[in-house]
């Protein structure tokens, strides 16, 4: 059997007319494509269908059915992964015995990414990209450069460069007339550096997820979201004070500090203010935790883990500046010690007669 299958890598048919996909079957691919149509007739994956109808149509010596797959917007791992399972629905709702092959039909190099993913699972004769014939002319260079702009992810990825090339001449004008020549195109050079690094590293995605859960904290009423940016001023502050403690700590130094000198005397400043706020933030995650009726004893380790660490890295900084006796460090190792262990095992008491109550109940 021949499996004519189009692919819609970012759910444009979804997402536009709410079609649940996999779509099997020549008439309900066919009423997906006319829904797609009416939704946006400007939406290249209307062809796509269209044209997995007319090479099933075109079949004729070998048993044939056509199905549309699609993934998720973004296009990124996720999608392929979508577009892999719903292949094994396909494939698991073909009643026949015959070996399947597929013909993929897409609409360009993006959604050619996932076949890959399709040949996993079935054997694949061909891809078929499915190209308007307008757009191939000089005459709708202005349409395709229009739909370009109007795609997210496309404007995001030519317009952003661009906007940072044209900022070098007038940065460079500032910041010559400011007396800081060369910044412009330095201050230029970074930017450009940043964006490219971020798009490598997917940084846009894990931005968008945390403006996502911000959205969540601030509808939700999540402690965390306080905690949180009281915790980031600790960490600010601590950073400054472990400076400063290393300036001190240099000026009254007769030779210059070794490695484990500058470690421990920015550790000696910046010790207490790091487990204040590590202290805040997981307070607040408790907090969001008891709320949400998910809570469990052993939770509230991680404050008293935080404080023990804190000791024992305050003791040892501490006596490697010559601020404390072997004694006091002696006393900070045990004390940190036991403050762990007596945590950890009355919490896990405390929880273990907590669900013998739930259960006896």
């Amino acid at each position: 059997m021949l499996l004519v299958l189009c692919v819609d890598l970012d759910d444009d048919l979804g997402r536009k007319t709410g079609v649940e996909t996999p779509v099997v079957g020549r008439e309900a691919v066919r009423e997906a494509a006319v829904s797609l149509a009416t939704a946006d007739p400007e939406d290249s994956d209307v062809n796509v269908l269209f044209e997995g109808l007319h090479l099933a149509d075109d079949v004729t010596d070998e048993a044939v059915e056509v199905a549309a797959v699609t993934g998720e917007e973004g296009s990124g791992v996720r999608a392929n992964r979508t577009v892999g399972e719903e292949v094994d629905r396909v494939l698991a709702g073909l009643e026949t015995g015959e070996d399947v092959r597929a013909l993929v039909v897409t609409d360009g190099a993006q959604d050619e990414s996932v076949v890959p993913v399709i040949r996993s699972r079935v054997h694949i004769d061909g891809v078929r990209r499915v190209v308007v014939r307008q757009a191939q002319d000089l005459e709708s260079m202005y349409y395709t450069i229009k739909q370009v702009l109007n795609d997210p992810e496309t404007r995001g990825t030519i317009l952003v460069p661009l906007g940072i090339l044209l900022l070098i001449y007038p940065l460079t004008i500032v910041a010559d007339s400011l007396g800081f020549p060369g910044t412009g195109l330095g201050l230029v050079s970074a930017m450009l550096g940043l964006y490219v690094l971020g798009r490598g590293l997917g940084f846009e995605e894990r931005f968008d997820d945390a403006v996502a859960r911000t959205k969540e904290a601030l509808f939700t009423g999540r402690v965390t979201l306080i905690t949180y940016v009281v915790a980031a001023a600790l960490l600010t502050i601590g950073s400054v004070s472990g400076v400063e403690s290393l300036e001190m700590a240099r000026a009254d130094a007769i030779s210059p500090l070794g490695v484990l000198d500058v470690i421990a005397a920015l550790v000696f400043g910046a010790v207490q203010w790091f487990a204040a706020a590590g202290v805040t933030s997981s307070l607040g995650r408790v907090t969001d935790e008891y709320l949400a009726g998910e809570f469990r004893w052993r939770y509230l380790n991680a404050p008293f883990y935080i404080v023990a660490i804190a000791a024992v890295l305050y003791g040892v900084s501490a006596f490697f500046l010559g601020e404390a006796t072997l004694q006091f460090l002696a006393i900070t190792l045990t004390a940190g010690t036991l403050l762990g262990l007596g945590s950890t095992l009355s919490l896990a008491v405390a929880e273990s007669r907590a669900e013998r109550g739930a259960e006896a109940a």
